[in-house]
């Protein structure tokens, strides 16, 4: 009797361990792909930093199409950024406080992606007047900037503070981007190959760029399912 019970307990011993071998890696599985990067709708956002004109979106919010000039005086569309996942940010040649932060920021991503035929970066300057196509060179030399990796950018002041409102909703102050208008914001914006905001970080923040690499790595393996 007493060699049937150990028999029966190694039964069960044997199959909680078989069950555990299978249940547990599909348990894991179960729960890394329900663990997705939110989608970014203006609704979603603090109010202070969404324009009035899209408060009410509540989905299928998407980076508006745009035409810019980066440091080799070349034109940089949505085109160029298809089937990308890039890091965008708002910035100024001559700022001397948040972008040197962020400009050193921007270049260690850089740097940790540049294999990473996946990932891109867009700045814009928000003082594109001053800040020429010869001044970007300068600028994007000075700051390591891989040409065709990451793209510094000017072009019409009304269009690129209507993107940093209206798209990437990155600055609480409101304006007209008229001559008077400035606008000055530490954030990094995440968007996906579909132009959504997968996410919202500040630039001058080391853990924040941790956080991005995390999401980064969700973002990728999400892909990699389709």
């Amino acid at each position: 009797m007493r060699g049937s019970l150990l028999g029966k307990n190694k039964s069960i011993l044997l199959f909680f361990v078989v069950f555990t071998a299978i249940s547990l890696p599909i348990f894991y599985h179960l729960l890394k792909v329900d663990k997705k990067l939110k989608v970014y709708n203006p609704a979603d956002v603090n109010p202070s930093l969404v324009h009035e004109s899209i408060k009410h979106i509540t989905r299928d919010h998407t980076i508006a199409d745009f035409e810019l000039t980066n440091q080799n005086g070349e034109t940089i569309t949505q085109k160029n950024y298809k089937n990308k996942i890039y890091i965008a940010d708002f910035f100024f040649t001559r700022c001397t406080n948040i972008c040197i932060a962020m400009a050193y920021n921007m270049n260690e991503l850089q740097d940790y992606y540049k294999n990473d035929d996946d990932i891109m970066f867009l700045s814009h300057s928000v003082t594109p007047v001053m800040d020429s196509v010869p001044v970007l060179r300068k600028y994007a030399d000075e700051k390591g900037v891989i040409d065709g990796k990451w793209n510094v950018t000017t072009g019409p002041k009304k269009h690129i503070y209507e993107l940093a409102r209206k798209s990437y909703m990155a600055v609480i102050d409101e304006g007209d981007g008229g001559e008077d208008d400035f606008i000055h914001t530490e954030n990094f914006i995440l968007v996906d190959k579909e132009r959504r905001i997968r996410g919202f970080y500040d630039g001058t923040d080391k853990k924040d760029m941790e956080k991005l690499k995390k999401d980064i790595i969700l973002l990728k393996d999400e892909y990699s399912r389709k």
